[in-house]
């Protein structure tokens, strides 16, 4: 018989079958903790929340499931969809925060390439284009990623003074959407509705 937690709820995979040598169960906690893309209604993400959340916005008739790859969830009285992405059903105004000048945005920005000879890598450094000995800023439009040959290179000069050119005129990057999902793995049912993801592989 299917195990359930405090709320009376057990889990069984996509076929419904329980633990009578079928199909193996699966931890109700763990089904219900497991993220899922939520989508605004414009079908660009918005947040990534869990199945027991997901499950709630469903329920009240507040987002509408487009896939499941997370089997089901039985309770008391019922067996419920788990989903894997959400869809909410009104549109969600949400601006976005200016990014904060870092060394980390910076190599995001620049894809953690070097700005000067075009190598991509992690071992990078930071460059002013214009050096802070000669009074450059300390901003966006100011500041690369940079090899650390190239740095070296460059020294305490401008390029032109180094002899060297940008690969691309550095500027504030836009607001991007599909931050919330830098940091976290992408799940194979969730790239269909992220186009950056096909490139990235």
């Amino acid at each position: 018989m299917a195990g359930q937690d405090q709320t009376g709820q057990s889990v069984a995979d996509k076929s419904g079958l329980g633990s009578n040598g079928h199909h193996p169960e699966v931890s109700t906690d763990r089904v219900l903790s497991s993220p899922v893309l939520v989508l605004n209604l414009n079908y660009v993400p918005i947040n990534v929340s869990t199945v027991r959340r997901a499950i709630i916005l469903v329920s009240k008739g507040k987002a509408e499931l487009l896939e499941n790859h997370r089997g089901e969830v039985r309770t008391v009285s019922a067996i419920v969809e788990a989903p894997s992405i959400i869809r909410l059903v009104y549109l969600v105004k949400r601006p976005f925060a200016p990014r904060k000048l870092s060394k980390k945005e910076i190599f995001l920005r620049d894809q953690y390439t070097c700005q000067y000879c075009g190598k991509k890598t992690q071992e990078l450094t930071l460059d002013h284009v214009v050096p802070r000995r000669q009074k450059g800023a300390h901003t966006w439009e100011n500041v690369v990623a940079a090899c650390s040959r190239c740095n070296l290179r460059k020294a305490g000069r401008t390029p032109e003074e180094a002899n060297m050119r940008l690969k691309t005129q550095p500027r504030v990057p836009q607001p991007n959407p599909y931050r919330i999902l830098q940091n976290r793995t992408i799940l194979d049912e969730w790239r269909p509705y992220l186009p950056w993801t096909d490139d990235d592989d």
